[in-house]
């Protein structure tokens, strides 16, 4: 039987994070033409798809990865091997039943949330997307399994092969689908100047696109429906080969392990905390998105002359029809989300990997542990977060201009949206590690409260500020940030005050703040002095800009000793890099 794989802290963060990076690539290789393809427009119909899918989605599984996680990590510092091996197996009977619970859930809501949002053909997406719940929970089960083991490489490999499949099969499923629907519309309106696209009569290629971009987006989000499945099928196999990897000896010496029913209780007894917090964040989500898109409307009816002037260059450019200017609001702000969501993502890898290795040196009372893991996290999360938060409102036309080049008519609308998620990028990405770090240390309550609490400020403002026209869609980043804000210091001043760490406040936030601001300063001087001074017009010079706005940062950060031995240690050969580092006088 093969030695199970052991990952430290950060090095298991990295197999995530470099997964993460992955798999955001592919996304960005996907979402890009996507856009292209469907336009803002259409685009929301497949983020209108995934606001309510996420939700029910996270519902659904709510707390159960986090409590295998956690149980099976406390079972092997106990060395009650058998019990990890029976925790898996009744997570799975669990993770079926909510999952296909969850589906057929979705599956019933599609139409009336779809009716309810004002967008009724949104259902098609919905339906399409829904059994991805079922198969998702199902591989939750197996990734739950192995970081309790501290092993992350079955979850990263899993969401890669996730993420390529979606590329693969969902935009080229799209593209053949969209090519031949406008075929055949082109060749029907030679006949009478009328032509019928999805039951709707038609009478020019935008009315055309219109009708057909629901069905574009159910198309898409198939994508990532297969990829699920496939996903699925991977940790199946590998689970199959390999096994649970536990030593013969390990089995030998390990106790009987509880009953199922035992082990059941537990699994419910830790994730019920761990699952309302995750239901009050998600419903807040789905309340969140639902009352973006019924301000908007609202805001249109309203103030419709205000929105139009505003954006009457955007819309003229476009093409959009008046019906469909809050969709075209709507996927723009989905479009800016597709950035702004990079960096928490890959700062969520932290929390992942520090549940198990907090979790045991808090079983264990180990000090000195909980200073390392809960220090590291936090100071590898900011170092993550300034200086790409910095860099994206420091280049948010840019960035636009590289990923969505063909989609320049929504720049004016998408920067300033840009700008505002790039200055509070660090609450964003440090909200999720914090949460984690504090359902390690049995704390579950706290999280609940402080999303409670920031999600009502945030559904608020959202009413005052969208609704109002001369703000509109400008109002979510705002109101986002607010929200996360209130998050953030409650999160951490309950994290700090729980475990009775003191950190370090000037290498954990000071030291990654300034050498984030001198990064996006450089950033933007470069790119403002070789596209305005010098005249070169280029996609590239953004890369150019964040090369040098990156290079900034890292010196700046070693000249500050903003990295830190403790963080150094915990990576691969971390000995022979510290002893480097420090050689040179680099180390904190």
């Amino acid at each position: 039987m093969a030695e199970r794989k052991k990952q430290t802290l950060l090095t298991g963060a990295g197999v995530l994070a470099i997964a993460t990076v992955i798999v955001k690539l592919i996304g960005a290789i996907y979402k890009i033409p996507l856009m292209n393809l469907l336009s803002p427009e259409g685009y929301g119909y497949f983020t209108g798809a995934y606001a309510i899918y996420n939700p029910l989605y996270a519902i659904s599984m709510a707390g159960l990865p986090i409590a295998v996680s956690k149980l099976v990590s406390q079972n092997m510092e106990l060395g009650r091997i058998k019990d990890a091996q029976r925790i898996f197996h009744v997570s799975q009977k669990v993770f079926f039943f909510v999952g296909a619970v969850g589906t057929i859930l979705l599956t019933a809501l599609a139409i009336p949330y779809s009716k309810m949002v004002g967008e009724p053909r949104n259902y098609i997406s919905v339906m399409v997307v829904a059994p991805c719940i079922l198969f998702c929970c199902m591989m939750s089960s197996f990734r739950g399994y192995y970081e309790g083991l501290k092993n992350m490489t079955p979850t990263g490999v899993s969401q890669v092969i996730e993420a390529a499949v979606k590329l693969g099969f969902g935009l080229a499923a799209t593209y053949v689908a969209m090519k031949m629907w406008l075929k055949n519309y082109n060749a029907d309106i030679l006949d009478d100047g009328v032509a019928t696209v999805f039951g709707i009569e038609v009478t020019n290629e935008s009315q055309a696109l219109a009708a057909m971009y629901p069905y574009a987006a159910a198309v898409a989000i198939s994508g990532v429906t297969f990829g699920s499945v496939l996903g699925l099928i991977y940790l199946f196999i590998m689970y199959k080969r390999k096994g649970f990897g536990f030593t013969r000896e390990e089995l030998v010496n390990s106790p009987a392990a509880e009953s199922d029913k035992s082990i059941m209780k537990q699994i419910i007894r830790t994730a019920a905390p761990i699952a309302f917090s995750s239901v009050v964040l998600n419903l807040s989500n789905l309340i969140d998105d639902t009352t973006i898109r019924t301000r908007l409307k609202f805001a249109l009816e309203t103030g419709y002359d205000v929105i139009k002037e505003m954006y009457s260059e955007a819309l003229t450019l476009s093409g959009t029809l008046d019906e469909g200017i809050s969709n075209y609001l709507y996927g723009t702000h989905g479009s800016v989300l597709n950035i702004k969501n990079l960096v928490p993502n890959i700062t969520l890898t932290l929390g992942i990997s520090a549940i198990p290795a907090l979790t045991a040196a808090w079983a264990n009372k180990n000090k000195k542990d909980i200073k390392v893991t809960v220090e590291s996290t936090l100071r590898v999360t900011m170092m993550i977060a300034m200086p790409a938060g910095f860099g994206i409102a420091a280049l948010a036309r840019p960035i636009l201009n590289l990923l969505y080049h063909s989609e320049s008519a929504m720049f004016s609308i998408a920067e300033p949206l840009l700008i505002i998620y790039g200055l509070g990028l660090f609450l964003f990405a440090a909200t999720s590690p914090m949460t984690n770090m504090l359902q390690a240390v049995g704390r579950m309550d706290i999280p609940i409260k402080s999303i409670a609490i920031g999600s009502c400020a945030k559904i608020l403002l959202n009413f005052i500020l969208i609704g109002n026209p001369a703000i509109n869609i400008k109002g979510a980043p705002i109101s986002t940030t607010v929200c996360y804000i209130i998050i953030f210091a409650i999160n951490l001043t309950s994290l700090l005050r729980v475990t009775k760490v003191k950190i370090d406040f000037v290498s954990v936030y000071i030291k990654p703040l300034i050498s984030g601001l001198l990064c996006g300063v450089v950033a933007f001087a470069v790119n403002w002095l070789i596209a305005e001074k010098l005249g070169i017009e280029s996609r590239m010079v953004c890369l150019v800009a964040v090369g040098f706005g990156g290079l900034t940062y890292a010196i700046s950060m070693l000249i500050f000793k903003g990295i830190v031995k403790d963080d150094v240690l915990m990576l691969p050969k971390g000995e022979k890099i510290a002893k480097v580092l420090a050689k040179f006088g680099f180390l904190g």
